[in-house]
């Protein structure tokens, strides 16, 4: 009964159409759905950078939206700061339904044109819970972590066979669900060297099997249907990463990986400049190559010769102008300055500067998003087991992707979060900015005097507990 509402609505507008199909609109294509705790009250829809439309959530939180003379493909779904794939055809009419305090995981879609949706949702959520899986595989020798990642793969492809056999699937359906399952197999590949903990990432690339990288041969690096989903941009930042590690170890002495070398990141970007030419995936993997550099390493002298660099390569302007307010912001986050002035509410609804919140203690200010809920648990998780173990220093926790109160509060209560040193930024895109918080699991570390002590680190690293007693040692 709770999409009668929906599908009415849905069988309305197609009558409708009916009776104007003298205006021929091409292939049409129906998406609407209903939103539980929207945190706005519009939801946008995109394919690539052409934005349709924002429609608006009528007074039941609920939109209809039609697409004429659409082209098959996969279209975005945006509310707030968070936004889903969902793959579109000819006279599909998908309703989808879903919670914003658990975005991806409460997403269902029913309509015409669901069930491949519905299957392809499964295997992004099923690739989050794998990832902890390859991780503790990443530690075998690479023969037998071969064999157990090629079993995952087999697995996946025999499901998407029998799912085959039972609907009537297209054959854009098929490949994006085949790319999916091997760029998922081809990252698990990419990532092992960095993160088996047995020998140098030198000593691993010397001696991995002839055939490891195989697939390589056959990458297509300007997939022009692939550009907008995921697992192929996560697999070619990786790959990327890799190439550049081999390349890097030809001119260096090093055997081990150091995120913060000028050199290693100079070569990645020229690799990306080389071997793309889709100019929407080329600058996507610019910018973020720029940032992680950026915002790993402490030597700001660095800053201005990895921007020179990212700037003769990429082409979207808009962009290059964020990269320099970020590199602005980074070189304020200097250790021994103060944070920067940041408005957040607390709890109570009290405004706060957040150089108020820290308070001269030593403090560690973490962030989260509810965007990524296995980040907003795994990092409270952990700041319970620091609290216990380091009661002198104050754990901050912000919401860096919400500026919604009732929303925020909500999650809190959800996720048994303790109200203490809980905050919420005044305005968020401003104090991302501000703050350089690229990725999520940023951490900031103030020493007693309310100085910022170290502006990126993670609290999840082997080091963190010697930069937290160092603090405590001043």
């Amino acid at each position: 009964m709770k999409y009668y509402y929906l599908i009415l609505l849905f069988i309305v507008t197609l009558v409708s159409c009916k009776k104007d199909s003298k205006i021929d609109e091409g292939y049409v294509a129906f998406i609407g759905g209903e939103l539980i705790n929207p945190t706005s009250n519009y939801v946008i829809i995109s394919k690539g950078y052409e934005v349709f439309d924002t429609v608006t959530l009528n007074n039941k939180n609920r939109f209809m939206y039609k697409i004429p003379n659409m082209e098959s493909g996969l279209y975005k779904f945006h509310h707030g700061v968070e936004y889903q794939m969902v793959l579109l055809e000819p006279n599909d009419s998908i309703m989808l339904r879903l919670n914003t305090m658990e975005f991806d995981e409460s997403l269902v879609f029913t309509g015409k044109g669901a069930k491949k949706n519905n299957y392809l949702i499964n295997l992004f959520l099923n690739s989050e819970v794998e990832e902890k899986a390859i991780l503790e595989f990443s530690q075998l020798s690479a023969t037998d972590f071969q064999n157990k990642v090629d079993s995952i793969r087999d697995t996946k492809l025999k499901k998407l066979k029998k799912f085959s056999a039972k609907q009537t699937a297209s054959s854009l359906f098929r490949e994006l669900v085949e790319a999916n399952i091997n760029y998922d197999y081809y990252l698990s590949k990419e990532v092992y060297p960095f993160v088996n903990y047995a020998n140098s990432e030198r000593d691993i690339l010397e001696n991995l099997p002839k055939d490891f990288y195989s697939y390589r041969d056959h990458i297509n690096y300007n997939d022009v249907v692939m550009e907008d989903y995921f697992p192929y941009y996560s697999f070619l930042k990786h790959h990327f990463e890799n190439l550049a590690l081999s390349e890097y170890f030809k001119h260096s002495n090093d055997k081990s990986y150091n995120r913060q070398s000028l050199e290693f990141s100079l070569i990645r970007l020229n690799l990306i400049d080389s071997l793309m030419t889709n100019e929407s995936i080329k600058n996507s993997l610019l910018i973020g190559t720029t940032i992680e550099f950026i915002s790993k390493n402490k030597n700001v002298d660095d800053y201005d010769t990895i921007l020179n660099s990212y700037a003769n390569k990429s082409t979207n302007n808009d962009q290059k102008q964020y990269v320099n307010r970020v590199v602005t912001s980074l070189k304020k986050l200097k250790n021994g300055n103060p944070l920067p002035d940041i408005k957040v509410f607390d709890v109570y609804n009290n405004e706060l500067n957040l150089r108020y919140v820290v308070n001269n203690k030593p403090s560690v200010v973490f962030f989260w998003s509810q965007a990524n809920l296995m980040h907003l648990k795994e990092c409270h998780e952990k700041v319970n087991e620091l609290k216990l173990k380091y009661p002198e220093i104050t754990f901050i926790g912000i919401n860096a992707n919400n500026d919604n109160k009732v929303m925020w509060n909500k999650i809190l209560e959800k996720y048994n979060l303790s109200n203490e040193k809980e905050y919420l930024f005044k305005y968020p895109k401003e104090a991302k900015q501000a703050l350089a918080i690229y990725p999520i699991n940023k951490v900031i570390i103030v020493n007693n005097k309310g100085l910022i002590e170290n502006a990126h680190t993670n609290m999840f690293s082997i080091a963190f507990e010697e930069e937290l007693l160092g603090v405590l040692n001043q």
